[in-house]
């Protein structure tokens, strides 16, 4: 850091994601399982992947926020995406490379990614 912009730079993008993480009420909300059970199974490394995914889109009106016990423990790490006006989506077995794929096409582009449900994964 070698001047007063560059620190300005850093704070803004700290706030940027604290903004995403604390969440708007608008638009799409991903939910990503972090009790013990999410946490072990790799939920941390999800949700980061949601976070600099989404930031890095600049995707506007989508909060990355993270919840309790889902009760599907066999199926963690679980993301949940609720859009205004459609389905909640339940995502089971999340990678982060899984979550940059739910980004791309579920949240940027409103298709979800079928083979990485829930209803998927229970056949």
């Amino acid at each position: 850091m070698k001047s007063i912009a560059e620190l300005q730079a850093i704070r803004d993008k700290a706030r940027e994601k604290i903004a995403m993480r604390e969440g708007s009420h608008e638009g799409i909300r991903v939910v990503v399982g972090m009790a013990t059970c999410g946490i072990a199974a790799g939920a941390r490394p999800v949700l980061n992947a949601f976070v600099e995914e989404i930031a890095k889109r600049n995707v506007q009106n989508v909060a990355v926020v993270q919840t309790g016990c889902i009760g599907m423990c066999q199926f963690e790490p679980i993301v949940e995406v609720i859009a205004p006006g459609k389905e909640k989506v339940t995502y089971g077995q999340m990678s982060p490379e899984k979550a940059v794929r739910v980004v791309t096409d579920h949240i940027v582009n409103g298709n979800p990614v079928a083979e990485y449900t829930i209803d998927k994964l229970l056949k």
